[in-house]
């Protein structure tokens, strides 16, 4: 079965827009682990403008489900994985001034220092993904460097879908093939919904995790939190 990881940095934003601690971002990971989700995944940025570091000690403390920290590694990043020791820590390529991340790693050309950094957080028996895009090559560059898994940037996929779905399964195909050849663990996230949900996973069921977070949150606006992870599980399933 893939895992559901819920991303609840946009119940941080909301809180931070007024100060004060509603929503209580803490309880809706608690919550989220009650109504089914199999992981949460948070992405601290340097300006804390959604998930902050105190926040990340605060949601490991209190879930049992796996926690996924996402960020582009910085020492005070790999200082904070390594001393709240997440089961996963996913590396993103982006900048601080970022809006959102759109673009995977080079592994290739940045071997080096990913190598270096996944050496850190193994010695920490911490599992590590390599945010990457759709390119069976990068992927290929992911397991020389020693990474556990590879997520797969889903943002084009999703553009896709809306047109020619099967062209966008057939865009991620090689990418997705050469992780499982190559032993690496499989996920994926970015602009995943209800809707293209399932043609993915049944169109790769070696995926291990989904991370979902932005489009989760807005249908948990109307449809409540529990009924939505409820729903896309049901979507995971096919």
């Amino acid at each position: 079965m893939v895992s559901l990881s819920v991303n609840i940095n946009k119940v941080a934003t909301l809180r931070n827009s007024r100060g004060g601690n509603v929503p209580d971002v803490v309880q809706f990971a608690r919550d989220c682990e009650r109504f089914g989700a199999d992981g949460i995944t948070v992405h601290p940025r340097p300006d804390g403008r959604h998930i902050r570091y105190d926040d990340v000690y605060a949601v490991k403390k209190a879930i049992g489900v796996e926690l996924n920290i996402e960020g582009f590694p910085t020492p005070e990043f790999v200082r904070l994985v390594c001393e709240v020791h997440p089961a996963q820590v996913t590396l993103v390529p982006d900048s601080p001034e970022q809006l959102t991340s759109n673009h995977g790693w080079d592994t290739i050309h940045e071997a080096a220092f990913l190598s270096e950094l996944i050496n850190i957080f193994h010695v920490e028996n911490i599992r590590v993904s390599l945010f990457v895009d759709p390119v069976k090559e990068m992927v290929a560059g992911a397991k020389k460097v020693g990474a556990d898994r590879v997520e797969l940037y889903t943002g084009p996929y999703a553009e896709l879908f809306m047109t020619d779905p099967q062209y966008a399964i057939d865009m991620y195909r090689p990418a997705a093939e050469k992780a499982k050849e190559s032993g690496l663990g499989l996920n994926a996230g970015h602009d995943l919904t209800r809707d293209n949900l399932s043609l993915l996973i049944n169109s790769f069921p070696w995926i291990d995790e989904v991370s979902i977070g932005h489009q989760l949150i807005a249908d948990a606006l109307y449809l409540g939190i529990e009924e939505t992870i409820a729903q896309y599980k049901e979507k995971i399933k096919g």
